[in-house]
């Protein structure tokens, strides 16, 4: 039922790539929260509702939900249905307007410091699902799968935490790479990560500088 009112929504290969994201989050589910399958179907299901709105409606949007981009975010405005999708789930979806789904759909395309795990799963499903072809989406997701099986349960978190930083180097060089704006958030999710390798690893502030 709620694929089939996504599916009224976006189209074409958006629609397809929503799919995608659906599978890939269940998959990743299994391994790391297999008690939120459901709520993370959903939230991969309701990722991407507004990403068809023209920027103009993405304005409109903001101002109906009192979404105030600052200056660098709106040279950025790409970012923006994410914003607009976690406040019109609560609107027209609000079976599905948990705090973890609507965190992670507001967080999905730049991050957030202290995300959860639940977010970090949405985040890196968007990145490698398997509609994605991209070389840095197919390398990614790759160096994702590949060691999973080998690898024991307490080196799963970190393989994550690698990864997503990694999806976050790559985010940045290519932005870096066209000459486009980083969103704020972009550069202090990548940051936060780091920050917690760091902490995890004992290294001190002093040694990293």
């Amino acid at each position: 039922m709620l694929r089939k009112a996504v599916e009224k929504r976006i189209t074409g290969k958006r629609f397809l790539h929503t799919l995608g994201v659906e599978k890939e989050i269940a998959r990743l589910g299994k391994i790391y929260l297999p008690q939120n399958i459901h709520a993370l179907r959903a939230a991969a299901l309701l990722h991407d509702i507004t990403k068809e709105c023209t920027l103009e409606e993405q304005l409109q949007l903001c101002r109906r939900f009192a979404i105030k981009p600052s200056r660098a975010d709106r040279l950025s405005p790409k970012i923006f249905h994410a914003w607009t999708a976690a406040c019109l789930i609560k609107e027209e979806f609000p079976a599905f307007a948990s705090a973890e789904i609507t965190e992670a759909v507001g967080q999905h395309t730049t991050g957030m410091r202290g995300m959860s795990l639940f977010s970090k799963l949405l985040y890196l499903a968007d990145y490698i699902e398997e509609t994605r072809t991209f070389p840095d989406c197919v390398a990614l997701r790759e160096a994702f799968w590949r060691p999973m099986a080998d690898l024991p349960p307490k080196e799963r978190l970190p393989h994550l935490d690698r990864i997503l930083l990694k999806s976050f180097d790559l985010t940045i060089n290519s932005l870096l790479a066209e000459g486009s704006v980083i969103a704020p958030a972009t550069i202090d999710t990548r940051n936060w990560l780091i920050e917690e390798f760091n902490t995890h690893n004992g290294i001190r502030e002093s040694q990293t500088n």
